[in-house]
């Protein structure tokens, strides 16, 4: 049996809200690594029975409204308001909860790090003008791993080209979260928590890597193999 991911889908922010939507890239990912991936919708009843369900956790990208405080400046998010707030966060909570693998791409990262004390800015540009573009679909750039993290365990190089395409980002971060990789302007692109046994955050999209040859899609397969039924295989 392969484990079941629950994929918490996005929504389509900028069009009313009215669809649920994913990029194809995350199922191919976690297929390919062996998963079963499911999409996940936004209903807080349904949160228990998830995660006792489902082997592990994909939050995928999106933008959304988080809570002021979870911005440096204290400001009110740029973002539209979503349900997505609340289920995501009480969906990744449960997965922690119980132990079993999370991983986060771009708003699933910022999640997984601000419901640890990471706070965000809401637009790099403005936070550090020297930075690369990283509001721009199609750029790209070079993230540097740190060793001796989940994450360098994983793709085992010492640097990533990945894309990039997000307004806000990572700043600051508490005791629980490690940095586990940044772009060369200094902007972090990666966190995990140590002390769970996999819990990982990325700020790039890896899922449109997922139909090619990039070392970043053994992230996929760190995470699938880290799921309880996998282990018992």
């Amino acid at each position: 049996m392969r484990p079941r991911i629950a994929v918490l889908m996005d929504e389509n922010t900028s069009g009313g809200g009215t669809r649920y939507e994913a990029h194809k890239g995350y199922f191919q990912g976690l297929l390919d690594a062996g998963g079963a991936p499911y999409g996940i919708p936004y209903a807080l009843d349904m949160v228990a029975g998830v995660a006792a369900d489902f082997d592990g956790l994909m939050a995928v990208g999106g933008r959304f409204a988080y809570p002021s405080d979870w911005y440096v400046d204290g400001l009110a998010a740029p973002s539209p308001a979503s349900p997505r707030f609340a289920v995501e966060q009480a969906v990744m909570l449960a997965f922690l909860a119980a132990g079993k693998p999370v991983l986060g791409l771009c708003a699933g990262m910022q999640m997984l790090g601000c419901l640890h004390g990471a706070r965000l800015t809401r637009d790099v540009a403005a936070w550090r003008p020297s930075a690369v573009r990283h509001d721009e679909r199609g750029s790209s750039h070079k993230v540097a791993i740190d060793d001796g993290t989940l994450l360098r365990r994983l793709v085992g190089v010492e640097t990533l080209v990945v894309n990039s395409f997000h307004r806000e980002a990572i700043v600051e971060v508490g005791d629980d979260v490690r940095v586990s990789a940044r772009a060369e302007d200094g902007v972090i692109e990666a966190i995990e928590l140590p002390a769970h046994p996999f819990a990982l955050g990325i700020q790039w999209h890896q899922e449109l890597f997922a139909a090619g040859d990039h070392p970043g899609n053994s992230i996929f397969g760190g995470f699938v193999g880290a799921c309880p039924s996998a282990k018992t295989r």
